[in-house]
């Protein structure tokens, strides 16, 4: 490929997990505050994690419920 519009016909031709890993080449960012809290919350001990292990044992022995559902106005 040597032409921008060859490169934008490939792009077109992705698929969506492509298209995400080819921006993040592209345009990549480093955490911010916010998102090393959310890993730090993620991990062992965790805020997250304490939430996500409940709900991984309440999956396993049949007791999640469906969220409510919103009235429309």
């Amino acid at each position: 490929m040597s032409t921008v519009a060859e490169l934008k016909a490939t792009i077109d031709q992705l698929s969506p997990q492509a298209r995400c890993e080819l921006e993040s080449l592209l345009h990549p960012f480093e955490d911010d505050d916010w998102d090393r809290q959310m890993k730090q919350d993620a991990e062992p001990g965790g805020k997250l994690y304490r939430l996500m292990e409940a709900s991984e044992k309440n999956a396993k022995a049949g007791k999640l419920i469906d969220l409510p559902t919103c009235k429309k106005a």
